[in-house]
């Protein structure tokens, strides 16, 4: 019998969870949902963030290694990040033109505006107060915040990734400077340690299924009532339309530009990880999974996807970005303020600079966005008036930025001569090993 692809396999247990959610919020099985189910799918996402900070250090050390010399480097860093901004702004300019066009804040009733703000009020504060925090430590504190003062406290938090890459990074490019009889050995080990992270990523695709199954029904009955989705679904639906035109025709259209591949081709091989994404809406998660599909399935060679996806996971906050930009002019409209060009290119600016500090965690976003509401002037009270359908769309937006960072590095490693044919293997092949 032919194995069912595992793609199919992760759409088929979201399906079912889904279904199975909107059955326990009918009869009332939230409790026994989230009691004896959603822990399953917390176990999945907790065993995939286990392996994230050591894949990225072993995987990254070894792609600088290989790499022989700076210039390399310098070229492939230059590349990575140039590419990151464009497709930013690029996110951000579609977002702003989408919601100029639907304005789905002028289709927001009074009464449901004024439910929201009270429902809300706290959770908006909070994330205002973390907000104002951050923008008190100095403009220049992210480039402090780069540099850690104790690998092992960088890597006890998946929210200081940027930290664990500039460690890899420094660590890669000593080895390239010292003889080569002396780094072999170095080398080696990080080798044999990202070859057992990417066979134990195996074992925990095996869970995929079961995992999606548990999240996604205990989302459907944690989700507030019906009516306030209907009432945001304007806001709602411009976001999905910005996030669908990136998703389904700017990064498949880069792909076949500039990579020469096609689009069958390139959703074949990222679908599991974008699936995995929608999922558990963590970059930073869905980071081991996304690796290994650009590698085996996406024929980018390990030494490009193992330095450009790491720091895509925690820089390129495309459908971030383009939220941001989507959420700002919709509370604007909401509160019947009126913003100029300036004003809008404004936050094309400042979300394109937000989205590097956004963590690859779910919902580090919503906090992001305060920072671009006071550039714009936008009350920020207004972060109320969506966290009602914050989740699922963090869930999708998530989706395109996993997308966006297997775009850049296809294009990166087509342009460095690095893109080759795909190895895919079986997820299950650790049950046919020849003994």
């Amino acid at each position: 019998m032919k194995k069912i692809p595992l793609h199919w396999q992760i759409l088929l247990g979201m399906l079912l969870g889904v279904l199975f959610g909107v059955l326990g919020a009918k009869m009332g099985w939230k409790g026994f949902i989230v009691d004896w189910i959603k822990p399953f799918g917390t176990i999945f996402i907790n065993m995939l963030k286990l392996i994230a900070i050591p894949l990225i250090l072993a995987s990254l050390i070894k792609g600088v290694s290989d790499l022989k010399d700076l210039s390399s480097l310098s070229a492939m860093g230059g590349r990575t990040i140039g590419l990151y901004l464009i497709t930013t702004v690029v996110a951000i300019t579609i977002g702003l033109l989408v919601v100029n066009i639907v304005q789905p804040g002028k289709l927001l009733k009074e009464e449901t505006r004024k439910e929201l703000l009270a429902n809300y009020a706290d959770k908006a504060e909070s994330k205002a107060q973390a907000a104002q925090e951050a923008k008190a430590r100095g403009p220049l504190q992210p480039l402090v915040d780069l540099v850690p003062d104790n690998l092992f406290k960088a890597m006890s938090n998946n929210g200081k990734m940027l930290q664990v890459i500039f460690f890899a990074i420094f660590f890669g490019i000593g080895l390239i400077l010292v003889p080569e009889e002396k780094s072999a050995p170095v080398k080696a080990f990080f080798d044999g340690v990202n070859e057992v992270i990417l066979k134990m990523i195996d074992l925990i695709m095996l869970m995929a299924p079961v995992g999606v199954f548990a999240l996604l029904a205990a989302l459907v009955v944690e989700s507030p009532g019906w009516d306030l989705f209907k009432a945001l679904l304007g806001y709602s639906m411009s976001v999905l339309i910005g996030l669908g035109i990136l998703i389904f025709l700017f990064y498949p259209t880069l792909v076949k530009l500039i990579a020469k591949r096609g689009y069958k081709f390139f959703f074949n091989g990222i679908a599991p990880a974008q699936l995995l994404a929608f999922s558990t809406s963590s970059s930073a998660a869905t980071l081991p999974v996304t690796m290994e599909r650009v590698e085996e399935h996406l024929g980018v060679e390990e030494e490009v996807a193992s330095f450009v996806l790491p720091i895509g996971a925690t820089i390129n906050m495309d459908g971030t970005s383009m939220y941001q930009a989507i959420a700002a002019v919709f509370i604007a409209q909401a509160f019947n303020m009126e913003l100029s060009l300036s004003a809008q290119l404004g936050i094309i600016l400042t979300a394109t600079l937000a989205s590097i500090g956004s963590a690859a965690v779910p919902g580090a976003g919503m906090v992001m966005l305060v920072i671009v509401l006071a550039q714009a002037g936008i009350p920020e009270a207004g972060l109320a008036l969506i966290f009602a359908v914050d989740r699922p769309l963090d869930m999708c937006r998530t989706t395109a930025n996993v997308t966006g960072d297997a775009t850049v590095s296809m294009i990166v490693a087509k342009s460095m001569g690095k893109l080759g044919d795909p190895q895919p293997k079986e997820w299950d092949e650790v049950y046919h090993q020849k003994k």
